[in-house]
């Protein structure tokens, strides 16, 4: 079976073939530690975790290796300790803050159903690689010293853009470029700079006194090279990492190495945005993990980790997401009936039917793969066919949206979808709706009697306002 995958850097689809079979090697970008991860993070630690299933399954699980980063140390990582723990000596409470944020993330990608990553490094613990990669990018020319700082030098590499291939203004204004005298051009970007009074700090390269901490992108570089070696198969992250992130890792590793490419694929996740608007603490719509898993903001329901997994693969990962109420309860409702089908049935991989495989296989078309398991749990539907029973067990085991429980244990979060929504699910959805009417956006205000037509919901509008009731 060809494993094909979709090459952001090449704009197209190819078939994968690995520097070596025997070592596939995979780095993801993760979390900054300084707050919980927001439903937007997750996307990738889901979409990038059924990768390397699929992976291990194609070539062995001793012969992957996956590595997704732990970023502790950063600006907003020292602001936000500054911020809750001012009575501290800074770095005591940066150490608070990153150990904190660091359980919570894997608490809560762990509840995703996610499998733990081969390496999962931290970037204080891996000073020495970065010192010795801006050493050898000084000693190329391909990085200079400007007032203590070393910044990469972008007209220094001549493929610089290739990624997101950008025109030069472009990639100037969605830089955010800080205006420094000590910078030759705009788009130069920071691998290593001075440290404040009271900040992390380490011993500076290519001969700088002060003491100083890593700039973000050189983190990604120095750790991968670390782990993965100079060029290695697939690197993956968020849409939104390509440029800057992404293009300046490329730049940087192959200047410091001489090699053609860094990675030999590069795989992007779409966005994801929440009731129809981009998520942002500013509107209000902004969603954690954890608040999902455990007091949905939107209502009163916790919603299991198994129903968020599912509700992301729902949805090809190149394209956008719109996460709604309405998308979780249709998604919980699915889980339950594939549930009540596959319990009580032993499963192996050798029970998951090859079309599954090939589905996933052609660019992680998960749509497509749960197109086959409809097809699987219409057979087992009702507990008639034993033999497909044990291939829906193995399919969701697999997929990392079952292991093995009732279903019972996972809808005793929020209501039982056997007798429809709660008001707790409704009432919110409603009130948006009705905020939407007085302000005459009808377009709002029928996506979400649509959406809520989709939850069972039928909505009354009176004179003293809007009633509900569930379909029958």
């Amino acid at each position: 079976m060809d494993l094909k995958l979709y090459d952001t850097l090449s704009r197209e689809k190819h078939v994968f073939a690995p520097l070596d079979p025997a070592n596939v090697r995979m780095y993801v970008c993760g979390p900054t530690v300084y707050d919980f991860a927001h439903i937007g993070n997750a996307r990738p630690v889901i979409v990038f975790d059924v990768l390397f299933r699929l992976l291990r399954h194609l070539y062995g699980a001793d012969h992957v290796t996956y590595v997704r980063n732990i970023t502790d140390v950063d600006d907003k990582i020292i602001a936000r300790a500054a911020e809750d723990f001012p009575a501290l000596p800074l770095n005591e409470a940066i150490r608070k803050v990153t150990e904190t944020t660091d359980k919570q993330f894997h608490d809560d990608v762990a509840a995703l159903g996610c499998l733990p990553p081969t390496f999962e490094p931290r970037a204080t613990e891996h000073i020495a690689e970065m010192r010795q990669m801006i050493e050898r990018l000084v000693a190329s020319g391909n990085a200079y010293v400007a007032d203590d700082h070393v910044l990469f030098s972008v007209p220094s590499d001549p493929n610089y853009g290739e990624l997101s291939k950008r025109p030069l203004d472009e990639m100037i204004a969605g830089a955010r470029v800080e205006v420094a005298p000590y910078k030759r051009t705009p788009l130069d970007f920071v691998l290593w700079k001075p440290s404040k009074a009271g900040e992390p700090a380490w011993p500076s390269p290519a001969g700088i006194a002060t003491p100083g901490r890593p700039g973000w992108h050189i983190e990604c570089s120095a750790m991968a090279w670390r782990y993965l070696g100079e060029t290695f198969d697939i690197h993956g992250g968020g849409i939104d990492l390509v440029f800057p992130h992404h293009e300046n890792e490329i730049a940087q590793s192959r200047c410091a190495f001489h090699t053609p490419a860094m990675a030999r694929t590069w795989m992007h996740n779409g966005f994801l945005q929440v009731e129809g608007a981009k998520m942002a603490k500013s509107a209000g719509n902004f969603v954690t993990i954890r608040e999902l898993l455990h007091q949905d903001k939107f209502g009163s329901n916790k919603w299991h980790g198994y129903v968020l997994r599912l509700a992301m693969l729902l949805t090809h990962y190149r394209q956008p997401i719109d996460w709604t109420v309405g998308r979780l309860v249709e998604t919980r409702e699915l889980l339950r009936d594939w549930i009540d089908a596959a319990i009580g049935y032993d499963s192996r991989a050798e029970d998951i039917p090859e079309d599954f495989f090939g589905s996933i296989a052609d660019d992680l078309n998960t749509p497509a793969a749960i197109g086959v398991i409809h097809g699987v749990f219409r057979d087992a539907k009702g507990r008639r066919n034993a033999d497909a029973s044990k291939k829906l067990a193995a399919i969701l085991r697999w997929l990392g949206i079952w292991n093995g429980e009732r279903a019972t244990d996972i809808y005793g979060y929020g209501y039982d979808v056997r007798h429809g929504p709660s008001e707790a699910d409704v009432l919110p959805l409603i009130d948006t709706r009705n905020a939407a009417r007085r302000a005459k956006n009808f377009k709002e205000a029928d996506r979400i009697r649509d959406e809520l037509a989709k939850m069972g919901v039928v909505l009354k509008d009176t004179k003293d306002g809007t009633t509900w009731e569930v379909a029958r």
